[in-house]
Order: structure tokens, then sequence, then C-alpha cells
């Protein structure tokens, strides 16, 4: 039995990925816009539109996969893939708590607030950064392509042609 509901379509996890991605780069951005020339207007709305997202439609994201891709995969007999959905699942928690650390510093900085200390918004950036980019990249590269196999094969199931009994 598969985890995916139906119809289940890995377009709106492959877009968000996307949206993710471009949503790092803003993020690396607006740290070094910080580091170099302090909090404008720009970088208010700029964090403000970060936040949102990632508060929003990431943490949608990773409850998809949790609840639909994920389970099929740690049903697996292959030890090294078991293995590669229990990191991501690890890294969704360490996402969330790095998480907890730097939205308030984004909210405060898209309210025009100082007090949040820029060395550790760096330094939450820069861990949120790479737990998000090395993430991705095992999903991309062993995690989706497993499971859109799987979902394949589901689908191809369910269409077969039942052959005739002769009586």
């Amino acid at each position: 039995m598969s985890a995916f509901p139906e119809p289940f379509s890995f377009a709106a996890l492959d877009a968000c990925h996307q949206q993710i991605q471009i949503h790092l780069v803003e993020l690396a951005s607006l740290a070094k816009k910080i580091e170099a020339t302090g909090v404008d207007a720009k970088a208010r709305h700029q964090a403000n539109a970060i936040e949102i997202f990632f508060s929003s439609n990431a943490r949608r994201h990773h409850a998809e996969e949790e609840k639909h891709v994920f389970p099929p995969l740690l049903d697996s007999a292959d030890a090294e893939l078991v293995a590669a959905v229990d990191k991501l699942q690890q890294d969704h928690g360490w996402i969330e708590e790095n998480w907890i650390e730097l939205a308030p510093q984004l909210r405060a900085i898209a309210a025009g607030n100082n007090w949040f200390e820029v060395a550790e918004f760096q330094h939450n950036v820069e861990v949120f950064l790479t737990l998000c980019q090395s993430h991705i990249e095992l999903e991309e590269s062993l995690i989706y392509p497993q499971a859109k196999a799987r979902l394949a094969q589901a689908l191809a199931a369910r269409t077969k042609p039942i052959a005739p009994v002769n009586a």
C-alpha cells in the first residue's frame, strides 16, 4: 500500500525546492547586506518575505514530505535508503530548531528593530543555509528519485489491465 494520496504529484514539492533555493540565496544576500551596510527599507522588506516563506510554505513542505514521501521509503529493505530518510527526518528537526532562533531575528529586521546581534544573526543564517542546502541535495539526489520511482510503480500497478480468467 502506498502512502501517496490520490492524485499525488511531485510537481508541488519540486517547485517548493526551487522556491526554497531562491529564498536561501535571498537570505545569504540579506546577511551580507546587513553585515556591510546595516538595515534599510530594502533589507526590512527582504527579511519579511524570507520569514513569511520559511514560516509557512517551507514548513508545509516538510510536513508533506513526512506524511507522503518518507513513509513508503522507510518500509524499504534497502538499509542505506532507510538511513538516508532517517537523516532527513532528523534534518527537519534541526532545521526547525535553527528556524526557531532565526525567525525572530528576521521579524525584528522586518520591523526595523535593532535588538538582534549581527554576529548571532550571521551565525544562524550560516547554519540554516548549510542545513537546508545539504538536506535538499540528499532529497534530490536519492530520496525524490526513489520516491518518484515507487509512485510510478504504484500508478502502473493500478492501471495494469486485469487478465481475463479462462474458464
